[in-house]
């Protein structure tokens, strides 16, 4: 059976890796048939805001999987990436990617005789990623960082079942929950939550700064890391330096219905056209589309060739042995092609027969919403007010006080997230924008209607620029306290 997928060719040196990399595809006979479609800067140029046409959208929809060559988002135009649209737009909620020490692919690491052999997994969707943005005055902006329980478990559980495909026997969580402890700490409880359900994984968790020490000094320590969104993309290019950069580095961004695969690196606008571009990370990235598509043989033919031309000392100009002549793009696939069914003295990919993953290509007829725990109790107790404002501390509360009603208190107000009312000090330094924050009175009863009131009053005084309302779910506040509170 041969199976039709999308392909975009990207912008900058795209084409040329791309047609080096399904010419190899050709000749490993892999079963595939190719539906091109228009994606990337000139979309934009044309008009398209979203970097594709309509035609390339619905072509990807009806297929289920995209691979796709490196893309340039036009700066200075205010349209978002076309890299974060695609993964958003189609809900590719996992990126795997796979950072393994290459024959031939001199690093530190390599001449010091450690092997790295981990994977990333980063969470894909959410986190600061949204894109939510505002000033809320000249001087303060302000973006939301949105994480979910359904979009944390989706990856995590993704990343459990994926270190169970490798046979890895460990996965860790990064995260920031020492000081998000809302959101990273969301992310960190869920993922404990469905550590549960394999306790033939050690699960453990560390702190991403600590990860990242940990990682440059010993990564032969970790098997797999699943991660939120910023800190996952920071943390996947760390690893990719520690293997040789990012023309080493393949990316999967893996959904339900669709997913795409992908060199991450960039464009290289300044060596398109010249024909002596890396296809290595794209053709990893093609390797693991072809074995989330079953085709596990065909994959571990192609990486084997691939070992086995790097192993031989055959190179491109971005790497490799200096005193020997560099390969363009197409003598480097020629290369692999002439090594298929060679394998290297090291590392040689075994064929298994287990399918790496397998989506569902259903059509859905209607946006999927996933809430969880439906019987958790809520209860409103207060409000955070963030307001434009020139006083000091003492000033601002005078007139906050003057709105309240019987049934709210005042009771802190913070700068930058620093409590400089009840309590401060003189030695904090103040931006323009405050957070005032009101709490019910002990047994009284308020409403939405009231706590907007409250904002509407302030705003007979002050700017208002944001509110937030303050819950608890079961018991448990569901905001933080200032600094210093």
């Amino acid at each position: 059976m041969r199976t039709k997928i999308a392909v975009a060719k990207g912008d900058g040196i795209g084409p040329e890796i791309m047609a080096a990399v399904l010419r190899i595809f050709e000749a490993a006979n892999v079963q595939l048939d190719y539906e091109y479609v228009e994606m990337g800067k000139s979309y934009f140029d044309a008009g398209h805001s979203t970097g594709m046409t309509a035609a390339a959208k619905e072509t990807i929809e009806r297929l289920g999987i995209l691979f796709k060559g490196p893309m340039e988002t036009p700066k200075g135009k205010g349209v978002k990436s076309i890299n974060v649209t695609a993964r958003k737009v189609w809900n590719t909620y996992a990126n795997q990617r796979d950072f393994r020490t290459l024959n031939g692919v001199e690093t530190v690491f390599s001449k010091a005789g450690i092997p790295i052999n981990l994977t990333i997994v980063r969470e894909n969707i959410e986190d600061t990623y949204g894109g939510i943005e505002h000033l809320l005055t000249n001087d303060v902006a302000v973006g939301r960082r949105i994480i979910t329980r359904p979009g944390s478990a989706q990856v995590i559980r993704y990343a459990f079942e994926m270190a169970r495909r490798k046979g890895y026997t460990k996965l860790a969580c990064g995260h920031k929950a020492n000081i998000m402890k809302l959101t990273d700490g969301m992310f960190l409880e869920t993922f404990y939550e469905i550590a549960k359900e394999y306790p033939d994984i050690e699960s453990s968790d560390i702190i991403v700064d600590d990860l990242c020490m940990k990682l440059v000094s010993r990564p032969q320590m970790f098997q797999a890391i699943v991660l939120t969104n910023l800190q996952g993309d920071i943390v996947s290019d760390l690893c990719a330096g520690l293997v040789g950069g990012l023309g080493f580095a393949p990316s999967a961004n893996i959904g339900d219905n669709i997913s795409i695969f992908e060199a991450v690196h960039g464009t290289a606008p300044d060596i398109a056209g010249k024909g002596i571009a890396n296809p290595t990370a794209l053709l990893l990235s093609g390797i693991l589309m072809l074995r989330y598509l079953g085709a596990t043989t065909a994959a571990a033919t192609i990486e084997n060739a691939l070992l086995y031309t790097l192993e031989q000392g055959v190179h491109t100009g971005d790497f490799g042995d200096r005193s020997t002549a560099a390969a363009n793009t197409d003598t480097f696939a020629d290369a692999i092609i002439a090594n298929i069914s060679k394998q290297p003295a090291e590392g040689a990919i075994i064929v298994t027969p287990d399918l790496e993953y397998k989506a569902n290509h259903d059509h859905p007829v209607k946006n999927k919403l996933t809430v969880t725990n439906t019987g958790v109790v809520e209860e409103m107790i207060g409000v955070d007010v963030f307001v434009r404002s020139d006083l000091q501390p003492a000033e601002l509360a005078e007139l906050a006080q003057r709105k309240l009603t019987d049934n709210f208190q005042l009771v802190m107000i913070s700068n930058r997230g620093t409590q400089v009312w009840p309590t401060g000090s003189i030695f904090t330094e103040l931006v323009n924008e405050y957070r005032v924050r009101f709490e019910k009175k002990e047994g009284r009863e308020i409403t939405q209607k009231e706590i907007l009131h409250i904002a509407a009053d302030l705003s007979e005084e002050f700017k208002v620029c944001s509110v937030e309302f303050l819950m608890k779910f079961n018991g448990k506040i569901g905001y933080t306290l200032a600094q210093g509170q």
